[in-house]
């Protein structure tokens, strides 16, 4: 999925609409990442096709419980103490000289 946006250097994040958002684990065994991967999907179709309030709760519920198993919420996978940059845009971090350096059209289709 991230490979149509900007990854930051360091590979925790990529760009996209205007923000960075916390790219999956590296060290998840492949086999883990993609049963993660698989209940995401699940849980998204879930929520898109919740009946009621409670079904949406339920499935959304689902969908931060497969994000966390792939790493991109919850702790961070990283362990030199570094903040997490999430959801900020890459102008205000110290993202901010790679990502004005990306040519334009990488900035644009990233939405920045």
């Amino acid at each position: 999925m991230t490979d149509r946006y900007p990854r930051t250097p360091d590979g925790r994040y990529f760009v996209a609409r205007g923000r960075l958002w916390r790219s999956s684990d590296p060290r998840l065994p492949e086999a883990e990442r993609e049963a993660a991967v698989h209940d995401l999907m699940d849980a998204r179709r879930a929520v898109r096709d919740a009946a009621d309030d409670e079904a949406r709760r339920a499935a959304r519920r689902r969908v931060d419980a497969a994000k966390r198993a792939l790493g991109e919420r919850g702790p961070v996978w990283w362990a030199d103490g570094a903040r997490d940059w999430t959801r900020f845009s890459p102008k205000n971090t110290p993202y901010a000289e790679w990502f004005s350096g990306l040519a334009a059209a990488e900035r644009e289709a990233a939405g920045g």
